[in-house]
């Protein structure tokens, strides 16, 4: 039996889900990365270790939410220098060339380490955009995921997209 992405993502969720907490102050790698997201996300999934990881859903009031996930990831990895951090880069941006139908679109204005493009999962198109930042032996990794298009709306869309400006302003500084 296959089953899709979108079916092992959903699964995954729902199993993380059970410990839902809404977003607001999050602190990862032991206390050296801080974020704040909008209060409208909500936690989905925890991992620690390393490397460490958030994942929030960021609710789409569509209809077409009941088929697609709209989230965002911080992953946070011990890296030893600049050498490994972009190996880290290089490695995760292979992963997403390899994903079906991806298309680079052009990259976000003045940020050196920022991805944007879109790729599909499950027969629906998204939008990735991805940020990274190497900071004290720390690779950090911000990836926003939406649906290209949802029922929801470009005013949804750019809420999601401006969430996301947010948490990488806060990341990045």
């Amino acid at each position: 039996m296959r089953f899709s992405r979108y079916m092992v993502v959903t699964a995954l969720l729902a199993l993380a889900s059970i410990t839902v907490a809404h977003a607001d102050d999050v602190s990862m790698a032991s206390g050296s990365v801080h974020f704040t997201t909008p209060a409208g996300w909500v936690g989905i999934m925890q991992v620690d270790g390393d490397p460490e990881v958030r994942v929030f859903q960021v609710p789409d009031p569509s209809p077409s939410a009941n088929t697609t996930l709209a989230r965002v990831t911080v992953t946070v990895k011990q890296v030893s220098d600049a050498q490994a951090f972009g190996d880290y880069v290089n490695g995760a941006m292979t992963k997403a060339k390899n994903m079906k139908d991806y298309q680079a679109s052009t990259r976000p204005s003045g940020e050196q380490n920022s991805f944007l493009y879109t790729a599909s999962e499950s027969g629906v198109q998204y939008t990735y955009t991805e940020r990274y930042w190497f900071r004290n032996g720390h690779a950090i990794q911000l990836r926003c995921v939406r649906p290209s298009a949802s029922e929801a709306g470009q005013a949804w869309a750019a809420t999601f997209d401006k969430g996301c400006s947010e948490v990488a302003a806060t990341l990045g500084s």
